[in-house]
């Protein structure tokens, strides 16, 4: 058989019919891989959205250069823009087959890879306008303007790559305090007390709630308790003093207790108790005394009343104040109590000399009486101070009387130092010069008839008051104060054992009260 020529596979030839199956596979293949890539980039741009959505819901937090350029959908498109789509090369075009080649039969179809391992080629991105962001167009950057994608499939929902974000609501503003309004209207109609109440209880709750009204209620406190201090004054609820209170100081601070008295209504001799209820004690240190119970001096007590006096009218009518009144007490007590208790040594030691003298309230009432007493606030005695004349001997109420003028000045003394009080002290040293001096002159008088044995130690005891005299004048007219002062008390000391001796042998105490020099 003689070769002739085979004619050239058409495309209705098996030969064309199978290559252009195998087009047709090859491009649905790419379809495929397009479709995929597509679906791949949107559910991408589904996470980004979901991402953006949480970050919203967090708030905003610092994040690095990095971060946001992960996260800005501006940049993602520039650099989808400046990055051509990467392809695999191209597939060569099937050679014909060469003439007098045996045809062969058509290869079976193999199934799509999920994954092309090569695509056509893509048209390169147009380039970036120059002049960097501003010359971007905003449909290009944008992520409130994403370019159109095809609708997803299945209904999927999240049709664009990125959400639409509502603007949050605005705050309603907060509301204004009632409390607050109610304190400074209440303020303003002179309803203080209550405007204080409201306006602090209205500060408490703007600051717990953030209302509004802080200045009103603010206002409302100011007017409230400038209004309750006014209302006090007014109504005399600014003196919580129970000493200047005109019923209070009649009653002794309300009903009296039981078996109790006025202190006005002691008289001399009486012994008596506090009651614990009746006294205040003043910021100068005295206790003002509404109430006592009256005791037998048998019985043990804390004071006996000694007597009293009134002021005299030459002190005037109007309050002398309370400083001046408890010296002026004093000066007129001492001769009530000197007279009371002629044996100063027969006092025992912690009584003290007390004076009961008005209030200013009971001054203006017309009070002027002062009462004298003996007292010890810590402990109990039992017994009378009270000099009993009528049973004492003309050697012994001689003796006693003799001291009288020397326990005055002793008590006399100043209590600064005499360095801070100089003219004081020499005006004393003058008193206490002529005391001694006076006793010494009593002591000599031939009308008293001593003892035996005692008549030498009396006589003894003139000579030292002589020499002590002389002491105490040096130190009213001397140079050196001080050192006088100390040479005369030390003269008077020595003394004080010749003063039991004597006391011993008159039949009289020998004393308590030793360390006040009284004699």
């Amino acid at each position: 058989m003689s070769k002739s020529e085979l004619p050239e596979p058409g495309p209705e030839s098996p030969a064309g019919e199978a290559a252009t199956e195998r087009e047709q596979e090859r491009e649905q293949e790419r379809e495929q891989e397009r479709e995929q890539e597509r679906e791949q980039e949107r559910e991408q741009e589904r996470e980004q959205g979901h991402e953006r959505e949480r970050e919203q819901e967090r708030g905003p937090a610092p994040e690095s250069a990095s971060a946001r350029e992960e996260r800005d959908p501006r940049i993602d498109l520039l650099k989808a823009l400046a990055e051509p789509e990467s392809a695999s090369e191209p597939e060569a075009p099937a050679q014909p087959e060469a003439p007098g080649t045996p045809e062969a039969p058509p290869a079976p179809p193999q199934a799509a890879a999920p994954f092309p391992s090569a695509a056509p080629p893509q048209p390169p991105p147009p380039p970036l306008p120059a002049g960097g962001w501003a010359s971007v167009p905003p449909s290009a950057v944008s992520g409130l303007q994403p370019a159109p994608h095809p609708p997803a499939p299945h209904g999927d929902p999240y049709t664009y790559p990125y959400p639409y974000p509502y603007p949050p609501a605005a705050p309603s503003p907060a509301p204004t305090n009632g409390l607050a309004v109610a304190a400074l209207v209440t303020g303003v109609v002179l309803a203080a007390p209550v405007a204080l109440v409201l306006g602090i209880v209205a500060l408490t709750q703007i600051k717990r709630r953030r209302e509004h009204g802080f200045g009103m209620a603010v206002a409302g406190v100011v007017l409230g308790a400038v209004g309750t201090v006014v209302m006090s004054l007014v109504l005399g609820a600014g003196d919580f003093s129970p000493r200047h209170d005109d019923d209070l100081a009649r009653s002794g601070g309300g009903k009296a207790p039981a078996g109790a008295v006025h202190w006005s209504e002691l008289k001399a001799g009486d012994c008596y108790n506090d009651t614990g209820d009746g006294v205040v004690a003043n910021p100068g240190g005295d206790d003002t005394v509404y109430w006592v119970r009256r005791v037998p001096c048998a019985e043990p007590h804390h004071g006996e009343v000694a007597g009293g006096t009134d002021f005299p009218t030459a002190d005037g009518s109007s309050f002398p104040g309370e400083t001046v009144l408890r010296s002026r007490a004093a000066e007129l007590c001492r001769p009530v109590l000197d007279e009371y208790a002629l044996d100063q040594w027969a006092v025992p030691d912690g009584m003290d000399d007390v004076y009961l003298y008005p209030t200013r309230t009971t001054w203006g009432r017309g009070d002027r009486r002062v009462t004298c007493a003996f007292e010890d606030r810590d402990e109990q005695h039992v017994g009378t101070v009270r000099t009993d004349r009528r049973s004492l001997t003309a050697a012994q109420l001689a003796y006693l009387e003799a001291a009288r003028g020397f326990n005055r000045a002793t008590a006399d003394q100043p209590s600064k130092d005499p360095s801070a009080a100089p003219a004081e002290y020499r005006d004393w040293a003058r008193r206490m010069a002529n005391a001694c001096r006076a006793e010494a002159t009593a002591l000599d008088k031939p009308s008293v008839a001593w003892p035996a044995e005692v008549a030498p130690k009396v006589a003894k005891l003139a000579a030292a008051k002589e020499q002590a005299a002389g002491a105490w004048s040096d130190a009213a007219s001397g140079t050196d104060l001080p050192g006088d002062i100390r040479r005369a008390e030390g003269l008077q000391v020595k003394s004080m054992a010749l003063n039991a001796e004597i006391r011993r042998g008159l039949g009289l105490s020998t004393g308590e009260q030793v360390p006040d020099l009284r004699v």
